[in-house]
């Protein structure tokens, strides 16, 4: 179609069908294994939340059932989470089987969608109507300026075609679905990937249809980790050049997750006394905090086995100085208009702060690796996303835990400890990579002679 001086290339209406059935045959074997695992084994963690909903249903006290032998998993999450999965429970267990394994692949669509925005944004170039690439197609997004990249050609049109955006959707899907923090997601049927899409939505969608705020509040009263996110909304919204954007989004927030966490004492108020004031003190609730699965930087320290005032101790220190670290230049990002990246950096505050984090906690890599990869125009870049998506990938926290196993005098007790906590390190890393690499990357880029990435 002709706009102008400009047309965009039409896009076959079958394009985004193909595309989708191109994740669906890429991700079958994955979600197979796991809902065809053995019944005790299966989606253990929707078993918690399922049996928390039934707990509701039939007033049984939440906090004091376990799930069937073997696992033996109780129900770790504040009273909202219990009400918020009564569907659940009213569902046969197939069902809901099915359909939270559907929810989790929406939700890392939404995920997807969001953190790569750049890179699908830079997905298909506007020709002419000879079919020629046209000049500065890049400096719209649907008919609006992008920030940092010039005003808007008005003889341009503002709705991308072809054939890219779809495929590219589909290939970042099917990596991100392989990560192994999303793997898990599948295998145990967990929330997380669920929160991020919450709060990277509520962040960086340009004209939300809800009060900014109100998602964040939500996942916070779900889960507590994106609480983080509170922090951040503060710290953006207040001070020198803060946005007042990000400030009401605070107070909306705010109000959200206090609303919904006084909502169930008005409801089920023995177990929301039970969890405030007994569960949420009991850190063994959540399982054990020396396993390899904890990546957390407190998990990382227990494995050190010193003593336990010396390893609160320095907890403490690296949580302060990770805080500062990470929030400043998470706050540094989106001031500088890179959204993406201010989220991802609060995000993995979420994961290395809490005194438990989980592998698949670790979903946030996804808007990591959309943050690193930007508009895909900067090679260096890319390949970097690509390593940082390989490593997690493969299963680094389970080779350190065989080369612990394997007895190599000096080198298994050294580099199995050091490998065993890889995806901890490997998130301290990516602390450093978006807070100071990628801005002096992006000043090198644009002295090269290139346009600035609102990644």
């Amino acid at each position: 179609m002709t706009t102008g001086k400009a047309t965009t290339t039409e896009r076959p209406p079958w394009m985004w069908p193909l595309a989708l059935l191109l994740i669906a045959v890429a991700v079958a074997p994955l979600v197979l294994q796991w809902l065809g695992n053995v019944d005790d084994q299966r989606l253990v963690d929707l078993d918690v939340y399922r049996t928390g909903g039934q707990a509701v249903l039939e007033g049984r006290p939440v906090y004091d059932f376990v799930t069937p032998a073997p696992q033996l998993l109780p129900f770790t999450y504040p009273p909202i989470a219990a009400l918020l999965a009564t569907p659940l429970a009213m569902m046969s267990w197939p069902a809901a089987q099915w359909v939270w394994t559907a929810l989790v692949f929406v939700t890392l669509a939404v995920t997807v969608g969001h953190g790569f925005r750049a890179l699908l944004g830079s997905a298909v170039p506007y020709r002419d109507v000879l079919g020629r690439a046209v000049p500065g197609w890049d400096r719209v997004v649907r008919g609006r300026a992008v920030p940092g990249r010039g005003p808007a050609d008005p003889s341009l049109p503002g709705r991308p075609g072809g054939i890219g955006l779809p495929m590219a959707f589909a290939l970042l899907m099917v990596a991100c679905t392989y990560l192994m923090p999303i793997r898990d997601q599948v295998r145990f049927g967990q929330v997380d990937i669920l929160l991020v899409a919450l709060c990277l939505a509520d962040c960086v969608t340009r004209r939300p249809a809800w009060p900014r705020g109100m998602l964040i509040g939500l996942a916070t009263a779900v889960k507590l980790t994106p609480g983080v996110f509170l922090i951040y909304l503060l710290i953006t919204g207040f001070g020198p050049g803060a946005r007042p954007e990000q400030r009401r989004a605070f107070f909306m927030a705010v109000f959200t997750a206090a609303l919904l966490t006084l909502l169930p004492f008005l409801v089920i108020p023995a177990d929301a006394a039970d969890f405030w004031f007994h569960a949420l003190l009991d850190p063994e609730r959540l399982g054990a905090n020396a396993a390899t699965t904890n990546q957390s930087v407190r998990g990382m320290l227990i494995r050190l086995y010193l003593p336990d005032a010396l390893t609160s101790l320095l907890w403490l220190a690296l949580v302060a100085a990770i805080a500062w670290y990470g929030f400043r230049h998470a706050r540094r990002a989106l001031l500088d208009g890179h959204a993406v990246t201010g989220v991802a950096l609060a995000g993995l505050m979420a994961v290395l702060l809490s005194p438990v984090a989980w592998i698949h906690h670790l979903a946030w890599v996804v808007v990591v690796l959309g943050a690193l990869a930007g508009d895909g125009r900067d090679p260096v870049r890319v390949r970097v996303a690509a390593g940082v998506w390989l490593f997690y990938v493969v299963p680094v926290p389970w080779w350190g835990v065989s080369i612990k196993a394997a007895e190599i005098p000096v080198i298994s007790p050294v580099l199995g400890k050091i490998v065993q906590n890889g995806f901890g390190l490997g998130a301290l890393v990516l602390v450093w990579l978006l807070a100071s690499w990628l801005p002096r990357r992006r000043e090198a880029f644009r002295k090269c002679g290139s346009k600035p990435t609102f990644g």
